[in-house]
Formats: C-alpha cells, structure tokens, sequence
C-alpha cells in the first residue's frame, strides 16, 4: 500500500512536476522544489528518503497517470478520433497558456542522463508503455488489428511528444497542429478501412 500523503508531502511532489515541465530534470532540485511548494525543509527526508530521486520518480508516475486517466476516459468513448484530438488540444491550450514554457515531464527525465540514478529513465519508459498500451486498448476496441493498435498507439505518442518538443523551440503551435491534422487523417482512414470482423486477418 502506497503511503498517506499529507499536505506538504503532496505540494512536493506537484512542484516537482511543474519544475520538470519548465525547466527539465537536472534543473529540479530540493531548493527548487521547496521554493515553490513552501513546504519545510525538513519535510524532505522525511517523505523522500530516497531524496531528490525519489522526488522525481514519484513527479513522473503523477504526470504519467493524468495523461493516462485521459486515455481511460477515452476508452469509453464511442469516437477514438475526437478523443485524440482532444488530447492534442490539450497540450496546445497548456503549450499558449504557459506562453511555450510547460513541456512534457516525462520527456524531461527520458532526454537527460542520471547516471546518479538510473531508476529515473526506467520510470520514464515505463510510463510510455502504459500509455502506449492504454492507446493500443482503444484502438483496438475499436476494431483495428492488435499490431495495428500497437503501431499507432506507439506513433501518437511519438508525434504528440516531439511536436510539444518543435513547439517549444519554435514558440509556435504549428508543429502540433500539423501533428494533429496528420494523426487524425491517419486514424480516420485506419478506422475506415479497418477489417471486417468476420475474415480472417490478413498476414
């Protein structure tokens, strides 16, 4: 059973994730952390006793289960299409909102080296792939093949993620629209032409 989080513990851990969307990895640190949350320093140790990795493992699985509560929702829709593209549209609105500054923390960790501790890079990819999975469940409730499903879940993934990385660089949401308008043609089609349930797939 995971621990009862109190308030303090709880503000550590959501600055963590702000700290990692704006300003990366190596940038979240203790001080950093308690800056923005106001929580006592001498609450660290306490509720991190692995100490900043432990901080930013939790930040990752945090940041990992919102977006994956979004796809949960999603796999009770009737229209995956618009379901992704609300996602997609979400990451504009947070991308102008923040004026360019917010980015994925996830990507955060994944991109920079933590030879100091290298659990962080396996938290990262173990988020992908439930996010990958929870995309390639949609999917293929919805009819296409379970490769099919595997393939595109990993493809949004890989495009929604390096167009909030170009949009961040360009300071334009051109990127992810682009990105956007692509995925969602690929995913009408595929849908489209999804095989009939009653043949036999072909090889």
């Amino acid at each position: 059973m995971s621990p009862r989080r109190s308030g303090s513990r709880e503000r550590m851990v959501l600055s963590a994730v702000e700290s990692l969307r704006e300003y990366g990895a190596s940038a979240t640190s203790i001080d950093r952390v308690l800056a923005h949350s106001g929580a006592p320093r001498g609450s660290v140790y306490h509720h991190f006793p692995g100490g900043r990795a432990q901080l930013i493992e939790e930040a990752v699985a945090l940041a990992g289960d919102f977006i994956a509560g979004l796809i949960d929702a999603a796999l009770q829709t009737d229209d995956p299409v618009q379901a992704i593209d609300g996602v997609f549209a979400l990451w504009r609105d947070r991308l102008v909102r923040s004026d360019f500054r917010t980015g994925c923390p996830v990507v955060a960790v994944a991109v920079e080296t933590n030879d100091d501790a290298p659990q962080l890079a396996r938290s990262a990819a173990t988020v992908f792939a439930r996010w990958q999975q929870a995309l390639a469940v949609l999917f293929l409730r919805h009819g296409l093949t379970e490769e099919r499903s595997r393939r595109l879940a990993a493809f949004v993934i890989a495009a929604l993620e390096g167009a909030v990385i170009m949009c961040r660089a360009e300071q334009s949401t051109a990127p992810l629209e682009a990105a956007a308008t692509e995925i969602h043609d690929l995913l009408v089609h595929a849908l489209r032409n999804r095989p009939d349930p009653g043949q036999a797939p072909s090889s």
